[in-house]
């Protein structure tokens, strides 16, 4: 076949799916025409007994409401006071007990009135007696309950209170002494809580008296309204006993139809123009001569009705489909193979050429692999240079270090040298012994900070171990006890309650503690009363050392340096900027802290915080 004959064939048989489609589409108007009016009336049918139930709520709620309340107008009525009461209407206090037994009654039974009516229809006391809109003084002879309790029967009504402005139901019984009847004691509760509930709904609801009029419903806007022109002897009715508004007796603007033995059709045009279709059932409260009936909107019959025909419509549509891809499907395969032949020359010359470039990749690689070995050889000569210069660089900070070290210790063996020979002038050996020793330990730590600083460079430092901190601290203090002597400073020292152990190096935290006194001491120079503060305590595992001075203090700026090397607030000549960088890396080699500060109060303070440890035992010791 040639190309020519093969897009045309094509083109015909693409031709001929189209047409299967279109077809199809026609089917599937055709059907949702004729399916819709016949679903909707198989789902409202559904829909309306699925709903049965909600309407045999509503009619259950009421007549038990009905039933609980009827009784209680003949058992309030036998009250001894209510009857003394009608006899004496004169009587201030008994009035005024029996408003306020009403009032308890009302409250404990979830009334909302109850009132005592005499023959002429006057009301004489009422549970609402403190309202400003109270029944008291009342008359209600035109009410139906009245007249028909009054005769001897149970009365009962409904009505829109002319008085309160509330819609209730009213039960009345007489009140009796001994067989004469002499005066009627009439309850009234209210229906706006059933009237809330069934706003919940997804459901209409609405109650209608003998005379056809809505006095009870979910929508408030249907109010005191009717299915139906209301006949005039009903109007007559209405307007004599005061039971509704008449202004407001206007009909619902509705159609009617029926639907099955148990359900009707009612569209209701609303007065702001919307319509609403619904699917209504009623069921009848004899004793009251009630109809509830239930409205659903038909919506969701509707609804329903057209998603049955939608998925009956798609379900045409993908046989359509199915049917249009499969041959497509059929001519994309004959294409297929057409190109696979066509296409087999071209893959082998691209599989030739694809592997002449993977070779020349191959190559670029192999040489690029060679070309990193060669830079991570350099890279190793270059990375061991840089650690010889770095130790080189250490080496020169120590020697600088040696110097500013070794000062303190010297000037200590000079002042205990010349105290030794003060003492021995005036015949004082026990001193001069006392200052030779400690020369003596001013050596052994002049021959161990030899050792550190010689060692500094490899930096295997001095093993960290359990130390007596009360030791290190008395020996900072004797050794910086000359300067601060000549000085004038004294130390405001916390007792040591006991022994404290921490981990660290003898020799080296007496350094930190001899740096810090010393710096604390030059900072107070020009302080009239140097007093270095010396506080410890205690936090969980660890122990706070704080050496405060009087001084003027730090700035940011000099905070923020505080242990680099070589720097120094001191004047030149005074200092070598080394002291508090050597400390900080030693305290931080114990595992500890060394933080500076400005003190609240005026001055600085630099706190050690080292880790607690326990004392080495006895025969560690030995």
């Amino acid at each position: 076949m040639t190309r020519s004959a093969d897009i045309k064939h094509r083109g015909s048989t693409r031709h001929w799916a189209l047409g299967l489609i279109l077809g199809g589409l026609a089917v599937l108007l055709a059907t949702l025409v004729l399916l819709l009016p016949g679903l909707e009336r198989i789902y409202l049918g559904q829909l309306g007994k699925r709903e049965a139930s909600t309407l045999t709520l509503a009619v259950e709620g009421l007549t038990g409401s009905l039933r609980r309340f009827e009784a209680l107008p003949g058992l309030i009525a036998e009250r001894p006071d209510l009857a003394r009461a009608l006899r004496d209407p004169s009587d201030t206090a008994l009035i005024d007990r029996v408003n306020d037994e009403l009032h308890l009654t009302a409250e404990e039974v979830g009334l909302s009135d109850i009132f005592l009516i005499d023959p002429t229809g006057l009301t004489i006391a009422a549970s609402n007696h403190w309202k400003a809109l109270s029944f008291v003084g009342r008359n209600f002879a035109y009410r139906p309950y009245f007249t028909g309790a009054l005769a001897g029967e149970r009365g009962r009504f409904f009505a829109l209170g002319t008085t309160s402005g509330e819609r209730g139901y009213f039960f009345a019984d007489a009140v009796r002494d001994g067989s004469e009847i002499i005066g009627v004691l009439a309850v009234k509760f209210t229906v706006d809580a059933f009237e809330d509930a069934w706003r919940d709904g997804a459901n209409e609801i609405v109650v209608l008296d003998d005379a056809g009029v809505i006095f009870m419903a979910s929508r408030p806007e249907w109010h005191f309204r009717s299915l139906g022109p209301l006949s005039p002897e009903a109007r007559a009715a209405i307007e004599d006993t005061k039971k509704y508004p008449m202004d407001r007796l206007v009909p619902l603007q509705t159609e009617q139809e029926p639907f099955d033995d148990t359900f009707r059709q009612v569209t209701i045009t609303n007065d702001t123009g919307p319509v609403e279709r619904f699917i209504v059932q009623s069921q009848m409260i004899p004793e009251a001569g009630w109809e509830v009936s239930l409205l659903t909107p038909s919506e969701q019959a509707w609804t329903r009705a057209i998603g049955t025909a939608a998925v009956s419509a798609l379900l045409l549509l993908l046989v359509g489909l199915i049917a249009t891809v499969v041959i497509q499907r059929r001519i994309q395969m004959q294409e297929r193979i057409a190109a696979a032949l066509s296409m087999q020359e071209e893959l082998e010359l691209r599989v030739t050429q694809r592997t002449a470039e993977l070779e020349t990749a191959n190559r670029l690689i192999t040489q690029e692999v060679e070309e990193r070995r060669a830079a991570e050889t350099l890279l190793r000569q270059t990375q061991t240079e840089l650690i010889q210069a770095g130790k080189l660089a250490a080496l020169g900070q120590m020697a600088a270090a040696l110097s500013h070290e070794f000062n303190q210790p010297l000037a200590a063996v000079k002042s205990f040298a010349r105290n030794a020979g003060a003492y021995l002038d005036r015949g004082e050996p026990d001193k001069v012994r006392q200052n030779v020793g400690l020369i003596d330990d001013m050596v052994d730590r002049l021959a161990a900070i030899s050792t550190h600083l010689r060692n500094f460079a490899r930096r295997p430092g001095e093993k960290t171990e359990p130390v007596l901190l009360n030791r290190a601290l008395d020996t900072a203090l004797v050794i910086v006890e000359p300067k601060m002597r000549a000085s004038g400073c004294r130390v405001s020292r916390d007792e040591i309650d006991g022994e404290i152990w921490v981990q660290g190096g003898q020799v080296r935290l007496q350094q930190v503690f001899v740096n810090l006194l010393s710096n604390a001491v030059d900072a107070m120079s020009d302080v009239p009363d140097p007093v270095v503060d010396l506080v410890l305590d205690r936090d969980g595992g660890h122990v706070h050392v704080r050496v405060r001075d009087r001084g003027t203090g730090m700035t940011d700026a000099e905070i923020a340096q505080l242990f680099d090397p070589f720097f120094t607030t001191k004047e030149p000549g005074k200092g070598m900027g080394l002291g508090l960088s050597i400390s900080y890396n030693i305290v931080r080699d114990f595992g500890g802290t060394l933080e500076g500060r400005n003190h609240p109060e005026g001055g600085a303070v630099f706190s050690v915080t080292l880790k607690l440890a326990e004392a080495p035992s006895l025969a560690a010791a030995e």
